[in-house]
């Protein structure tokens, strides 16, 4: 959410942002809605100073005087409530108009619709080139016995998956290495919540615009997509400590998507999944540009070592205007190359918020000279599995159709071949 003086003072601005990210918002309406709001707020503090002076004079009036005064004070008293009762609604008005202006990007986010239109501005490594025809990840993991999508949509239903064996131990591997490499980076470990209350979805922008790709208990909460969301909320309504250095958490969580707006798209295998676990890094720092600027080049750096030590070629993508959420200042995709597709396939995303959800959430610090500051927001994907199988089990494929364990993860693979399916 943006401050409403600094929308006022920037609209054309904000405008402009908004276009560059497709996205449209009424401003001309919010600032009627406000002029509204801050006329009816100063009529009821003028009618308020009214009743204070009203009733020193009643306590002093008797008599048909005092009778007069009274009758006034209850007149005052049902137009005071009237007002109220209009300042009500146009608050739900203007309450639901602030939650849809979106953040204004950095000049520095390419111009374009759509994730098509993403600048690469980093490739390493070479696309996997094999002698023999490559197999997909699905024919690979059904062929080996280390996966069982048909008894996963049996049992779950549509994109439902079963890993098994080898699979789960490979699993395995890439968290605990998850935890060793970014463990490293001075991140305190958080598992969190994935069920998680309303207020946390409004407060990181994830609502009410991405509702329809929310799974919704019968109480009212959500089912979170990403760590992201229960983390940033650990400090809602808190006023923090950011004098040494920025609060940091390396986050695990079960994540739950409905992928709403994939209709078709990757119904078969392990790329788009209604339930998966994922490695989150989430940072709150000082609200300050330069040094958003630098963590963000960090967090995305954090995970392009990750891959690196996987041995995955890949490519990082400078989102463009039209692939940014309503909240996000810049982002960076880490996509890897996906060899029975001939592509690069997006497993991180790394972006930097200003206070747009800071202030969503409440969440403050004081600056050196005391000043109560909305702090800075950053989040970047460590890495998601089951999707990060995907890649590594086709890169790693061999002609007999087992697959070789990448190196850093043979000591807790207990392979360095995953071979034929143990009958």
């Amino acid at each position: 959410m943006l401050d409403i003086h600094f929308i006022r003072e920037n609209a054309e601005l904000i405008k402009a942002g908004a276009a560059k990210k497709r996205i449209e918002v009424d401003l001309d309406r919010l600032i009627e809605v406000d002029d509204e709001r801050k006329r009816i707020r100063q009529e009821l503090d003028t009618k308020r100073a009214e009743q204070n002076r009203r009733s020193s004079e009643i306590q002093r009036a008797q008599g048909a005087e005092r009778e007069q005064l009274l009758e006034s004070m209850r007149q005052l008293k049902h137009g005071m409530e009237e007002g109220e009762e209009q300042l009500k609604r146009v608050m739900e008005e203007w309450q639901k108009l602030m939650l849809t202006v979106p953040n204004i990007p950095d000049m520095s986010v390419p111009d374009g619709e759509s994730d098509a239109d993403n600048l690469e501005v980093k490739k390493w490594g070479e696309p996997t080139q094999f002698p023999f025809t490559p197999k997909s990840h699905v024919e690979l993991m059904t062929e080996l016995g280390i996966a069982d999508l048909e008894r996963g949509v049996k049992v779950a239903g549509f994109r439902g998956y079963f890993l098994k064996g080898d699979a789960v131990l490979l699993m395995n591997a890439i968290w605990q290495l998850a935890l060793k490499h970014f463990g490293a980076k001075g991140f305190e470990l958080l598992s969190a919540p994935s069920l998680v209350r309303r207020e946390a979805f409004l407060g990181t922008g994830y609502l009410p615009q991405g509702e329809d790709d929310l799974y919704k208990t019968q109480d009212g909460d959500f089912l979170a997509g990403t760590a992201e969301v229960a983390t940033m909320a650990y400090y809602m309504n808190e006023t923090i400590d950011l004098k040494d250095a920025p609060i940091s958490f390396l986050s695990f969580s079960p994540c739950f998507r409905r992928e709403a707006g994939a209709h078709g798209k990757d119904v078969r295998g392990l790329i788009r999944v209604h339930e998966f676990y994922k490695w989150e890094q989430v940072v709150l720092s000082k609200a300050d540009h330069a040094e958003s600027v630098r963590l963000h080049e960090w967090l995305n750096r954090n995970t392009e070592e990750f891959i690196e030590l996987l041995g995955i070629p890949y490519h990082t993508v400078a989102n463009c205007g039209g692939d940014l959420g309503l909240g996000q200042v810049k982002k960076y995709d880490v996509e890897l190359w996906v060899p029975a597709e001939q592509k690069y396939r997006e497993i991180s995303s790394a972006s930097y918020f200003h206070d747009f959800q800071t202030r969503r959430l409440n969440i403050r610090y004081r600056d050196a000279d005391g000043t109560l500051k909305f702090a800075h927001s950053l989040n970047s994907t460590a890495i998601p599995t089951p999707r990060i199988l995907v890649s590594i089990v086709e890169n790693y494929q061999q002609a007999d159709g087992s697959i070789k364990v990448p190196e850093v993860l043979v000591p807790d693979v207990g392979n360095s071949v995953i071979g034929p399916a143990k009958r």
